[in-house]
């Protein structure tokens, strides 16, 4: 871990002003526990704590990116979530004596203010109600993480934009589909070639559009006009559906990961406790047989 750097204290209480964990506090109260804080500097791809470890502190992106995963190498590693300035982890190590429950690593040159357990306690035992602040915003980020593991993160993303359209969403999608076909292509030449052999003197004594067709070409020139933002909302709406999708899948597939690490480590100690107690069961039938003696006739 790094060592302690010399840090501006107003910097400091801005970053705990804008972390959701400390919304809550006062002013006077961000000043107070911003000056108890310790900046750490961390080398890019350096570890601030690595699953397993015993945890006595959070810490606060001062500067720089960290990356939190679960321990695995190369491709095996299953990332969560990726930090940047202003935010902040391991906060559970504040309240519990259990190993950290995954990894951070600094992905970037990064600066880290780390607040100890037991400052914490210290500020907490002269501000007592600065307490119900950051157990309030705790447990919110508790039932977060219980609805994405307990609940089915899987849904229909289509059928959620689908279902909340108004009109005009459903007109853009429906020109920009008609303008992406066939029919609209011939519809438009057919429409061209009636209207100027219908405005042409060999038919009408008096045409009601003459050549060069300037109404025609109005007519156009404003179907032009209103096609091109209609097409473009139905692309901003289909990249926010694309958006959708996409984290949809992760919250899936990290879910699924999750629930496979899982799977896979209580298989471990299955077959860790099945092996004990087969040795015990042999260890038992060993001693047996050898306090066997046979009878004499």
């Amino acid at each position: 871990m790094g060592t302690a750097q010399p840090y501006d204290p107003a910097e400091a209480t801005q970053l705990l002003r804008s972390a959701p964990l400390f919304e809550e506090l006062d002013d006077e109260d961000l000043a107070a526990l911003s000056a108890a804080l310790e900046p750490r500097h961390f080398a890019a791809g350096a570890m601030v704590f690595a699953q397993g470890d015993a945890g006595a502190a959070m810490y606060l992106v001062a500067r720089g990116d960290v990356n939190i995963h679960l321990a695995g190498e190369g491709s095996e590693r299953i990332s969560l979530k990726d930090l940047a300035r202003g935010e902040y982890f391991g906060e559970l190590a504040l309240f519990d004596d259990k190993p950290r429950s995954a990894c951070a690593q600094a992905t970037s040159e990064s600066v880290l203010l780390e607040l100890r357990r037991a400052t914490l306690e210290a500020y907490l035992a002269h501000r007592p109600r600065a307490a119900l602040g950051i157990l309030r915003t705790i447990s919110g980020r508790l039932r977060e993480t219980n609805a994405l593991l307990s609940a089915r993160v899987a849904k229909n993303v289509d059928a959620e934009f689908d279902a909340n359209l108004s009109w005009s969403d459903r007109l853009a999608d429906k020109v920009a589909e008609l303008n992406g076909s066939w029919r609209f292509i011939l519809f438009l030449l057919g429409l061209t070639v009636l209207w100027c052999a219908a405005n042409t003197r060999a038919i009408l004594t008096h045409p009601l559009d003459p050549f060069p067709f300037a109404f025609f070409n109005l007519a156009l020139a404003i179907l032009v006009g209103l096609q091109g933002p209609l097409i473009v909302m139905s692309q901003n709406r289909q990249s926010l559906k694309d958006r959708a999708r996409a984290e949809t899948d992760f919250k899936v597939n990290l879910k699924n990961e999750v629930n496979i690490e899982t799977l896979l480590r209580e298989l471990g100690e299955f077959r860790v406790e099945t092996r004990t107690r087969l040795e015990t069961l042999e260890a038992h039938r060993g001693a047996d047989g050898q306090n066997i003696t046979p009878s004499s006739t």
